[in-house]
């Protein structure tokens, strides 16, 4: 059974002062992908080229994961495939449990949370520990992220600060920002230095050479691979690119897109084990993804690099929240890939769109994800879950539209309705919530512009 978005987003707006913080915000960082983009006049060259490669590679996914597998088992790397997320975790296990580890620090991954392998690890006696500050104070705080690339960005530092005097026992109201991030990284270096092993998403594979390459700001994947002798790094099979003049595009336009900053902080590129470990694994994932690509309408949310520019431009998700999705990822790319995920426990999120396209004017490897959204929703009713009222309501204008007379008299009399407006702004009209009605015109546009064109003006 699937979520309603509207009705999970309705308690999102309760708190009418947080909504419009979060809409500043992410708009804020909307507006710093666009100063960055205007200031590369190439900007709009680069999009057409990324989205170039990934329409190459996708469509030659069995050449190209062969291609990384050769190189990275060259380096002395040992590569896992895992068909599902079932799969994966066993295999991430398997790996953790014959080098007898217990402690396992991670970089940020959205692969592992669509895999929820987190708690199947946990259930397992291995302890998982966050190092993304973001994530790990929602990992301390027992919640899920709310956006792909700011995870907690809609928690205050007062929020952080309650959690880290619960969790790690900071000083009572003491919640300046410089002092929590002094005290998240005096944790976290313990937690490094205690580790067993670390494990990396990846934001690229390349093909050529069997790299794993990470983008963040913190260091902490760095970090993660450096400091334990075992190394793991996961990524889904779409990750894949073919060389490094391919990743040149995508470094251009992942960071500006996703935070409006020339380049992340750091860019790690990982080959092999380093001198003194015991072992690099790589875990391929499949997950559906290899039956999305044969979906002739939506292969192409997988060419998505997981920027989060869709979400922070979406008037959508700025005014309801991330936590107002039912999949994992929220935004217009998880409505996509929830839906291609399942589309009868995902429907709930198709509402969630204006159909602006805000989404696809922005997305870095020109996704049409606002199309596709838009597709999805005349499909709803074959898998019955298509709104009652909506296809009501259809059907009326169906009725009206076919038959010119009825429309006429309509459109001539819905000027009466602005007189009688409590009974159009009230709480049984859905759109009324947080909207006005449309003031009707005495004359309809169409009989406006009859008289214009006859009178030749």
């Amino acid at each position: 059974m699937s979520t309603s978005h509207s009705i999970a987003a309705k308690k999102f707006l309760e708190n009418q002062k947080y909504a419009t913080w979060h809409d500043k915000t992410f708009w804020g960082v909307r507006e710093k992908r666009d100063k960055m983009a205007f200031d590369l006049p190439e900007w709009e060259r680069l999009r057409d080229k990324a989205s170039e490669i990934k329409k190459h590679t996708l469509t030659n996914i069995d050449k190209y994961l062969e291609m990384f597998s050769d190189a990275a088992e060259k380096n002395g790397v040992e590569v896992h495939w895992a068909k599902d997320a079932e799969e994966f975790n066993e295999i991430v296990y398997d790996i953790l449990k014959s080098h007898n580890a217990k402690k396992l620090v991670k970089s940020k991954s959205m692969l592992t949370e669509e895999c929820q392998m987190n708690p199947y690890l946990e259930a397992r006696g291995i302890e998982v520990v966050e190092t993304d500050l973001g994530e790990r104070i929602l990992q301390l705080d027992h919640q899920a992220p709310s956006h792909i690339v700011m995870p907690a960005t809609h928690l205050s530092h007062d929020d952080v600060g309650k959690i880290f005097e619960r969790e790690l026992g900071t000083e009572k109201g003491n919640h300046d920002p410089t002092y929590l991030t002094y005290m998240a990284r005096l944790s976290l270096r313990n937690e490094f230095l205690t580790a067993d092993a670390g494990m990396t998403g990846a934001n690229f594979g390349i093909a050529a050479t069997g790299d794993i390459v990470v983008c963040t700001n913190e260091g902490n994947a760095d970090m993660s691979t450096s400091v334990p002798k075992l190394q793991i790094a996961a990524i889904g099979l779409e990750k894949i690119i073919p060389d490094y003049e391919a990743l040149s595009v995508f470094v251009r336009l992942l960071a500006r897109s996703a935070t409006g900053q020339p380049s992340t902080v750091y860019t790690s590129h990982f080959r092999k084990a380093r001198p003194g470990a015991e072992k690099m694994h790589i875990v391929i994932v499949d997950n559906g993804r290899s039956k999305w690509l044969g979906d002739p309408e939506h292969w192409e949310s997988l060419k998505c690099i997981r920027c989060g520019s869709c979400m922070n431009t979406c008037p959508v998700y700025r005014w309801s929240g991330g936590y107002s999705y039912s999949y994992f990822i929220p935004g217009p790319i998880g409505i996509n890939l929830g839906m291609l995920r399942d589309p009868k426990k995902y429907s709930g999120n198709v509402s969630a769109c204006t159909l602006c396209l805000s989404c696809q004017c922005v997305c870095p490897a020109k996704v049409d994800l606002g199309t596709q959204i838009y597709k999805w929703r005349q499909v709803l009713d074959s898998y019955g879950v298509a709104n009652k009222e909506k296809k009501m309501m259809v059907k009326g204008m169906d009725l009206i539209y076919d038959h010119p007379s009825l429309y006429n008299a309509a459109t001539a009399c819905a000027h009466f309705l602005n007189g009688m407006e409590p009974l159009v702004n009230n709480g049984l009209n859905p759109w009324a919530y947080a909207h006005k009605m449309m003031k009707f015109p005495k004359k309809p546009f169409h009989k406006q512009f009859e008289e214009l064109d006859k009178s030749g003006d």
